[in-house]
């Protein structure tokens, strides 16, 4: 979210606390709202605000609409409520994290390690398929140069450089993160995948769930097939 434009104006909650944050936390705790119930709430102008509203709207972090009042039918245009996108609640921390890790420890008491290193490898299956046709086509010395852009195309920020043992393969996102802490087994799953995309072994260097600052895969020559994997980083994490 930005925090750039904060204003001077009296506030109601800590300064330091951007202003267009302080904006959408208020919807989110307050539900959709005008522009005018918002500046009185945070002690800002009504040009302040407008500008802060404007910026978030832009950003897609809001969307306005028109206030629907039950029962009444008033003259003259209706006021604008701001409220919160998907994109928007997507910014604030959420307890998705905690269920998951949950539901994967149910299993793994209720079934058994196996049940998650399966569900890890299911959870893959629709984003194997789309990497697969994109690598269909690709001849195998630009496999991994394929497979990061395919991987950014998914989200994933992926970057390759050249080594002298093979490629190197950088994610700089991980969707799974805080789950993977726990239950290195999403990790492996994703180097098998990569693994079997690739037609080559591959190995885990560094994993953002290991708490390094990149998910680091070493992408060997794929000239010399073979489908085992190695990921010393994700073994090391405990559950």
């Amino acid at each position: 979210m930005a925090t750039s434009d904060a204003v001077t104006e009296g506030t109601s909650h800590d300064d330091s606390f951007p202003t267009r944050a302080r904006v959408a936390d208020a919807i989110l705790r307050g539900g959709p709202s005008t522009a005018a119930r918002l500046a009185e709430e945070l002690d800002l102008t009504p040009a302040a605000i407008r500008r802060h509203l404007d910026h978030l709207v832009a950003e897609g972090v809001l969307e306005s609409r028109d206030q629907r009042v039950h029962g009444q039918r008033g003259r003259g245009r209706p006021a604008k409520v701001f409220a919160l996108t998907d994109v928007g609640r997507g910014q604030f921390a959420h307890a998705y994290d905690e269920i998951a890790v949950d539901a994967l420890e149910f299993l793994r008491d209720s079934i058994g390690e196996d049940a998650v290193k399966q569900f890890a490898s299911h959870r893959l299956d629709d984003l194997r398929e789309r990497l697969a046709a994109r690598l269909e086509e690709v001849e195998p010395s630009e496999r991994p140069a394929a497979l990061a852009e395919a991987l950014s195309a998914e989200g994933f920020a992926a970057s390759t450089s050249s080594t002298p043992a093979g490629t190197q393969m950088c994610q700089h996102h991980c969707p799974v993160a805080h789950v993977a802490e726990q239950f290195p087994q999403l990790c492996e799953a994703e180097a098998e995948m990569f693994a079997g995309l690739l037609g080559t072994h591959v190995q885990r260097l560094a994993t953002i769930a290991h708490g390094d600052g990149v998910c680091t895969t070493h992408l060997p020559d794929p000239t010399t097939p073979t489908h085992s994997t190695s990921s010393p980083h994700a073994e090391k994490v405990t559950s």
